[in-house]
């Protein structure tokens, strides 16, 4: 029978989160209810509250989660009862022209479930990319849900379902940096810090942060870069190019999701280099180059949604890496809070004060 539980939810645009009574349903076919052992509290959130996303208020927020299946509706076959998951908000179809070219992760058809959860009057909830994950048990698809090792910390290993995912993901999958490279990455917060540890991981000789805030730039050394601009004191294009011998690096990562700064990696990377956006920008920005600068600097200038990841590829594989101590997921977690603190979460995040605040249920 459908269950009653505590969420936040945003209820109008720019107004505070509340704590409130949401109804699960039962799963139904394809579907599994979730019991909600960690959620990190994303940039993404702060824009579906902010009417950033779209307008379809109001919102259960939530999405960068882990927990327990507790059930499962008709026909779903690769997780069950008791078992250990990752939500991700990309469960392929396996159908649609992206799926049946081979390349799943750009999958134009993803899956949600089909049932609303509600507030107690019955006022439909949308959830923030499909999941809704700040509440104690959730409702999804089935294919949202990517069981992994269950000896690890749900409050790390949840992060990958989205800003760690992203920023490996831009560097390991949509920048494909390999041995040798140069790589820069423009802005150093969670996700900008996993993009470096992708980077690393990938066998990058030289890794250079660049952020405004001086304690961003000192975290970003303990994920693997080589060296550090303050873009308030030094030209980040001048800076990058001087620690590349002059040229530019060969990805360059921005990791902002501004105008002004994509423009200082279009121009910060090497001939022929590749720049990739993982930064999500909002709807009214706008960029504007000389065409001759796009045709003569040649390359690739790349979006990466969700780190162009596969999570039943890619997920396990990350969960290994952690559990080998190749990538620290731990050190992403600033903070752990409680489901009624995440609106001064919002707040420490404005403040860059945190990588990350995850609720622990």
């Amino acid at each position: 029978m459908p269950q009653q539980v505590q969420g936040v939810i945003a209820r109008a645009k720019g107004q505070p989160v509340s704590v409130e009574t949401v109804v699960v349903p039962d799963p139904g076919p394809g579907e599994a209810v979730v019991r909600v052992q960690s959620c990190g509290v994303c940039h993404t959130d702060l824009h579906y509250r902010e009417g950033g996303i779209n307008d379809e208020f109001p919102f259960l927020l939530g999405h960068e989660a882990a927990g327990i299946v507790e059930s499962v509706g008709d026909g779903v076959v690769d997780i069950a009862p008791g078992d250990f998951v990752v939500l991700n908000w990309r469960a392929v179809c396996g159908r649609c022209r992206a799926c049946r070219k081979g390349k799943p992760w750009y999958c134009f058809d993803t899956h949600n479930a089909a049932q609303p959860m509600t507030l107690a009057d019955g006022t439909p909830l949308s959830p923030a990319l499909g999941i809704g994950a700040f509440i104690e048990k959730t409702l999804v698809h089935s294919g949202q849900c990517t069981k992994v090792d269950p000896e690890v910390s749900p409050a790390a290993v949840g992060l990958l379902g989205c800003g760690v995912m992203a920023g490996l993901g831009a560097a390991l999958n949509t920048g494909a940096v390999s041995r040798g490279d140069s790589v820069a990455v423009i802005g150093c917060g969670g996700v900008g810090d996993a993009a470096i540890a992708g980077a690393r991981l990938a066998g990058a000789t030289t890794i250079i942060a660049v952020d405004v805030d001086p304690r961003k730039l000192e975290w970003a050394k303990g994920f693997g870069a080589t060296h550090t601009v303050d873009a308030t004191a030094a030209d980040s294009v001048a800076a990058i190019r001087d620690l590349t011998g002059g040229f530019g690096a060969d990805v360059v990562i921005e990791a902002v999701g501004r105008p002004e700064t994509w423009k200082q990696a279009f121009y910060a990377r090497d001939l022929a280099g590749t720049v990739v956006l993982v930064g999500v920008p909002t709807p009214d920005l706008r960029i504007e180059l000389p065409m001759i600068d796009l045709f003569s600097r040649g390359g690739a200038l790349k979006s990466s949604w969700y780190g162009d990841c596969l999570p039943a590829r890619d997920f396990p594989y990350l969960v290994d890496l952690y559990r080998q101590g190749r990538i620290d997921l731990d050190a992403f977690v600033s903070e752990t809070i409680g489901v009624g603190d995440v609106e001064q979460a919002f707040d420490r995040m404005h403040s860059g004060d945190v990588l990350r605040s995850v609720v622990v249920f």
